[in-house]
C-alpha cells in the first residue's frame, strides 16, 4: 500500500495532497505579513457581510468566526444542485498576549484586514540559584 498516489511527480509534492473533490468547502484563506513593526492579516471571506464576521482575542489567540445562515425562502423548491455553503467557519491564530485595544480590523470587498502589534520577544533567560 502506497501513501503517495500513482502518477505522483516531484512537482506534485507541493500541491495539495488530496484531490480537489475532497476540498469543496469554503476556506478562510489568508496572508499574514509583517510591516512597520506590526502584523497584517488579510483573509478572504467572500459572500459574507461585515455583520456576519466576529473577531475575538483570548488567551493569546485571535479567533475569526464567520457565520452564514441558510436563507432558503421557498421550502417547496427541489434543488437540482446546491453548491453554496452555510454555517459557521472559524480560524484561530496564536498572536501572543496583546492588548485587544491595539487590534484594528476593516472589512472591505469580501476581505477582512486585521492589524495588530508585533509582540516583543520577552527574555526567558534567568540564572537559577544552586543551593547547598
Amino acid at each position: 500500500m502506497d501513501l503517495i498516489p500513482r502518477g505522483f511527480g516531484f512537482n506534485d509534492f507541493f500541491d495539495t495532497f488530496l484531490p480537489e473533490r475532497h476540498v469543496d468547502r469554503p476556506h478562510m484563506k489568508c496572508d499574514i505579513y509583517e510591516k512597520d513593526g506590526e502584523y497584517n492579516l488579510i483573509m478572504d471571506i467572500p459572500g459574507f457581510k461585515k455583520e456576519d464576521v466576529k473577531i475575538e482575542s483570548e488567551d493569546g489567540y485571535l479567533t475569526i468566526t464567520a457565520t452564514k445562515e441558510d436563507i432558503s425562502e421557498d421550502s417547496d423548491v427541489n434543488y437540482i444542485r446546491k453548491e453554496r455553503h452555510y454555517g459557521t467557519y472559524q480560524r484561530s491564530f496564536y498572536v501572543g498576549e496583546i492588548d485587544p485595544e491595539n487590534i484594528d480590523a476593516e472589512f472591505k470587498d469580501g476581505s477582512l484586514i486585521v492589524k495588530f502589534p508585533k509582540e516583543d520577544a520577552k527574555s526567558t533567560k534567568k540564572e537559577i540559584e544552586i543551593k547547598g
